[in-house]
């Protein structure tokens, strides 16, 4: 076996990378990374490429003798590169894909972007045959498009596919510094946004904790999973007979529900719980297919999530940050 693997120094590369190599079954495969801006500590079984997802010269060389393709090299709103990256990065790996002698299969990363999390409304849980329903931005619509081009190379040459469609991703302290109401918040909602920007600023000084409300004034749920749940999914999706062209939403069993967890962490850190109304929708990505075909099943719940991120001590030379693009 040999991998290629686009977005290897993101949060999900480098936890694939680590469980992979480490995995007795896969002792003798090796990895490719094709890298853009940064770079991958290698060993004796990874071969670093560096060049552009636009550039046919570099993917030529990245998929010579590939058998596996793992895409999750993403940019997020930056117009100027979407296209490159996301359209004809997408293109031409699987371009090289379906016409390689060596290729087996390849496995998209996506995100639950493509059905708009909490800014679509769905009726029922989302499932893999639920419409696709982008929120505005570049972003979203690359999601679509991705899943859209895999399922089309599927359609016309019979290419070996699978996406494992995945909604927030949290590690180490994330969680945690995603209900920060101070400067340090990672990721979203702009709390300014909500509330004026004089109580966002005094929320950030105290011990809060955001108890989010959906438009319909029920707690707000949303879809996350951690890092370690997706990475399984991916090592059990790898050659599995049921992924073969198909799609699987890979989520935590139950939505968060914030809620639930505001009254966690009014028990156990005695934080004060903001009620705080937005214009989200609450929504269910339905993990159902990813359990029954893959036998996976994921291992972190919200209080799992939550202790996790609590206890985890970060070092100055690893900054929470998001890279886009890489």
């Amino acid at each position: 076996m040999k991998i290629l693997v686009t977005g290897a120094t993101g949060k999900v590369g480098k936890a694939f990378l680590a469980t992979f190599l480490g995995c007795e079954q896969y002792s003798s495969a090796s990895v490719v990374a094709l890298c853009h801006n940064r770079k991958v500590e290698t060993d004796g079984r990874i071969e670093v490429i560096n060049g552009s997802l636009s550039d046919p010269e570099t993917i030529a060389r990245a998929m010579d003798g590939v058998t596996h393709v793992l895409h999750m090299a993403a940019v997020k709103e930056s117009p100027e590169l979407v296209i490159d990256v996301a359209i004809k990065g997408m293109f031409l790996l699987l371009e090289a894909a379906r016409q390689s002698p060596t290729f087996k299969q390849f496995v998209l990363i996506g995100g639950d972007c493509s059905v708009g999390h909490i800014f679509k409304e769905y009726p029922e849980p989302i499932t893999e045959t639920s419409p696709r329903k982008a929120y505005s931005g570049c972003y979203a619509l690359t999601k679509v498009l991705e899943e859209v081009m895999i399922e089309q190379y599927q359609i016309q040459y019979g290419l070996n596919g699978t996406v494992l469609r995945a909604p927030w991703i949290m590690e180490k302290d994330d969680f945690r510094y995603a209900l920060s109401f101070g400067a340090d918040q990672f990721g979203g909602p702009v709390w300014s946004d909500l509330m004026s920007a004089d109580k966002a600023s005094r929320l950030g000084k105290g011990n809060f904790v955001p108890l989010m409300r959906d438009r319909t004034g029920a707690p707000l749920k949303r879809n996350f999973v951690h890092v370690d749940d997706l990475v399984a999914a991916l090592i059990a999706a790898i050659d599995h007979p049921a992924a073969m062209q198909e799609l699987f939403n890979i989520a935590m069993d139950e939505p968060v529900d914030y809620a639930q967890v505001a009254d966690y962490l009014v028990r156990t850190r005695g934080m004060e719980a903001i009620e705080i109304p937005t214009p989200f929708h609450s929504n269910w990505l339905d993990n159902t297919k990813a359990r029954s075909a893959l036998g996976w099943r994921p291992q972190v719940d919200f209080e799992g999530m939550i202790e996790r991120a609590w206890s985890y001590e970060r070092s100055p030379g690893d900054p929470r940050k998001i890279w886009y693009p890489g």
